[in-house]
């Protein structure tokens, strides 16, 4: 499910921007980031999956306060064709790799214990 999250976030200088950015650009499932608004005062995040209550939080303890605008759900606009595209026959089949070694066996059969 991809979503689109709008976060106001109070940031009066390029050094706070940029840390909000960075913030919400490491955040799991984020695909993409941008700042918005008259004031650019708005976090634009994009991605999947992405937990916007845990994004808010750490934006707070770490730029400033910040509140949740929006959250969209965004539509997947790719739609299967009726004619998939055919697979070359040489990766039809999965190639497994094979594994060569010489195995040296630590207890030989052929030594005697007294």
């Amino acid at each position: 499910m991809k979503q689109k999250i709008v976060i106001k976030v109070e940031m009066n200088d390029q050094k706070r921007r940029t840390r909000a950015m960075k913030i919400a650009a490491e955040a799991e499932g984020v695909t993409s980031v941008a700042i918005e608004g008259e004031d650019k005062s708005q976090v634009v995040v994009t991605g999947e999956e992405v937990d916007s209550a845990c994004l808010t939080r750490s934006l707070r303890k770490k730029v400033g306060y910040a509140t949740i605008v929006s959250v969209k759900k965004l539509e997947e606009e790719e739609k299967e064709e009726d004619n998939p595209t055919p697979i070359s026959t040489c990766c039809q089949y999965r190639q497994f790799p094979l594994y060569y070694g010489a195995v040296s066996d630590p207890w030989p059969r052929n030594w005697c214990f007294m």
